[in-house]
C-alpha cells in the first residue's frame, strides 16, 4: 500500500481547531524544519481550492510581494 503525504497531513489535521492549525503554522515557519514544510504545502492547497478568483488574486499579491521583502534574499 502505497503512503499518501497529503491524505496523512489532511487526517491529521482535519479535527483541529483554529489555534491548533495556528499554531502547526506556527511551529513550522518558525522551526524551519524541512520535514515541516510539505505540510504547509499540503495546508496551502486547501487554502487555495478554496478560494474565490479574487481571493486568489490577493493570495498571489501577498506572495509577490513577500517575495521582494530584501530579508528572503
Amino acid at each position: 500500500m502505497d503512503f499518501d503525504l497529503r491524505k496523512a497531513i489532511i487526517q491529521n489535521v482535519s479535527d483541529n481547531t483554529r489555534e491548533e492549525l495556528k499554531a502547526t503554522i506556527v511551529d513550522a515557519i518558525q522551526g524551519g524544519e524541512e520535514k515541516m514544510l510539505p505540510g504547509l504545502g499540503v495546508l496551502f492547497e486547501v487554502i487555495w481550492k478554496n478560494a474565490d478568483a479574487n481571493e486568489q488574486q490577493m493570495m498571489l499579491e501577498t506572495l509577490e510581494e513577500g517575495l521582494k521583502k530584501p530579508e528572503l534574499h
